[in-house]
């Protein structure tokens, strides 16, 4: 299974064809894709026209949904983000450090479009496609 970001989630349903959404649409073939709770918040808050969110939930409410946070994540995540800020890794959104970890945890490859997850990578060990 691969975990795919909201960054590419946000693309592909704005139609912007990337790298990222080109795989995206490969892996939906396939269905090898894992989607998480926040993930989904994110994704479905950004749609103005109620038809689109439907379409987009509905895409979505088919593939499999982790719940990503809970105490232990929660705690290894403000770890992990205490460590990347002694390395001089900053990151904008605490929501990336939280799927990083989560990847990260589960060993579930990332698929983004974010630079901070770049920066992520090596200091967590996370496996980026």
């Amino acid at each position: 299974m691969i975990f795919v970001d909201s960054s590419v989630w946000i693309d592909y349903f704005n139609g912007r064809i990337t790298r990222q959404t080109d795989m995206l649409d490969g892996l939906l073939a396939r269905d090898t894709v894992l989607t998480g709770d926040l993930v989904l918040a994110e994704v479905l808050q950004g749609f103005r026209r109620e038809r689109d969110f439907r379409l987009a939930l509905k895409l979505l409410s088919g593939l499999p949904c982790a719940d990503m946070l809970g105490r232990e994540m929660a705690v290894r995540s403000a770890g992990n983000y205490r460590l990347l800020r002694k390395k001089g890794i900053t990151v904008r959104k605490t929501i990336d450090v939280i799927i990083a970890t989560f990847c990260g945890s589960h060993g579930f490859p990332l698929l983004h479009d974010d630079h901070d997850f770049d920066s992520m990578a090596q200091a967590l060990g996370l496996k980026m496609i």
